[in-house]
Parts: structure tokens; sequence; C-alpha cells
């Protein structure tokens, strides 16, 4: 495997961090990967992901999103739509630099922003969420007991896991103006969904509801006895090796 630290310019112009997992020989496809909410590219799931798929001669560009890890910007002046926007410059830079991608995957809110950035990616032959939820507005659920004060004063310091973020009035105003089920029932790519029943975090229902929103082709899988995070390390490299099977069919066959 070849490692490349990269960086490129975020939707507001900012310089993103970013690694590029690469198999030795020539890629047979090229995947970006969205982490989750307040996470980082260099999470469990997504670098263990990455690296299971170069197995599969499948490259993976994954970035911190603006304000988070290594990325300029300050994280309380991003939102859900600037997200999606960062995945489009991800993808302006893969497809500048290396090749567009043709695989979307998003782990958690990360998955909700690749179902809504794959229409603006025209490259795009597959979509892969895990443990996604089908409406960004879940999340907000993560700070409930401060929403009033972020309404009230236009924003609140809030702990998510252990760690404080700044949330302002206007991340909730574009969470409730988004419409991903209309984003999803326009998906003109091959879709997999993948879910653990046992996820506290985000219920399997919006398994469901992703599901049933999109058309075909689309697939289901259950990463049964996974957590929300795939913090184990073999659901991880199951995961991997799920997507790096199922995806097979949607790719241009060379040669």
């Amino acid at each position: 495997m070849k490692v490349e630290r990269v960086t490129f310019l975020g939707a507001d112009g900012q310089k993103l961090a970013a690694r590029l997992d690469a198999p030795d020989d020539v890629p047979a496809a090229y995947a970006l990967f969205a982490h989750c909410f307040t996470c980082g590219k260099d999470v469990f799931a997504a670098s263990r992901i990455a690296k299971q798929l170069t197995e599969h001669r499948i490259a993976v560009l994954r970035f911190d999103f603006t304000g988070l890890g290594a990325s300029e910007g300050e994280f309380a002046n991003t939102n859900f739509s600037s997200n999606v926007a960062d995945l489009v410059a991800a993808a302006v830079h893969l497809r500048q630099a290396y090749s567009a991608p043709a695989i979307l995957i998003g782990h958690s809110l990360g998955g909700a922003a690749v179902l809504a950035a794959a229409g603006d990616i025209a490259e795009s032959k597959a979509v892969v969420t895990i443990a996604a939820p089908s409406d960004p507005r879940h999340v907000i659920g993560l700070f409930r007991q401060s929403i009033a004060q972020i309404e009230a004063q236009g924003e609140a310091e809030v702990l998510l896991e252990g760690r404080p973020f700044k949330i302002k009035r206007q991340f909730l105003t574009d969470a409730a103006e988004q419409n991903l089920v209309s984003k999803i029932a326009q998906l003109r790519c091959a879709l997999l969904i993948m879910h653990s029943p046992r996820d506290t975090t985000v219920d399997i229902e919006n398994a469901t509801r992703i599901f049933m929103a999109a058309k075909h082709p689309k697939s289901f899988v259950s990463l049964d006895n996974a957590d929300h995070l795939l913090t184990a390390r073999e659901d991880a490299i199951y995961a991997a090796d799920l997507i790096a099977a199922w995806v097979v069919r949607y790719l241009p066959q060379k040669g």
C-alpha cells in the first residue's frame, strides 16, 4: 500500500488535509470517504476500511472536513451543506490530480453527505453508506440539551465524544432545510446501505427509510454485532471486503 498526504482547497477556500491510500499497482478505481460527525480522516472506521480496500486495488481519498483534524477553518461556521460542498471539492481534486471517484463512501453523517453530494459528482457509479441517518437533523439529537440556548443566544459550546465544539444557530437552520429523501430518490447510481441492528447512535430504522426512498439498484447488508463507529477491527474489515465485492458489478470493466 502506498500512502500520500494530500491538501486541497475546500468549498470556502480553506486548505483541507487529506490522505490517499492506494494499492501498489494501478488502482482499479478511486473512492472518496466521508467521515462521521466531528470525527476525522484517521478515525478507526475510515483508516481500516481504506487500508482494506487497497487490498482490492481501490484507492481511497479521505479528508478532514473544514474545521476538523488538520484542516483549516472554523468548525462553528460549518454545517451539513458545507460538508457536502467540501465533498464535491474533494471530488474535483481527485478528478484533476488522479482520477474522478467512482465510489462514494460515507460513515454516519458522512453517509448522509455522500447521498446529498452524489448528484454533483457525475462520475460516481456507486454510493455506500455505513450507519447513516436518513435525515441530517438526526445529529442535532446529540446535543438536544443545548438547542434552547443555541436558539436564544445564537450559539453554545457542546460536548461531543468528550470534546467541546461550538454550534451556531445556522447549523440548526441548515439541517432543518435539507430534504435528503428527495436527493436519495434522485440518485442515478447504485446504492449499498450498511447498518448494524445494534447501533445505539443511529437506529437501523434510518437504513429502512434510506432503502425505501432509493430506486434500484440498491442493496442492504446488516453489520450484525458491530457498533456505530465500527471500533472492532474485524467489523471494519468485513465492511470493506463487502464493499469491494459488491462494487465490482458497477465499475467500468477495463481491458
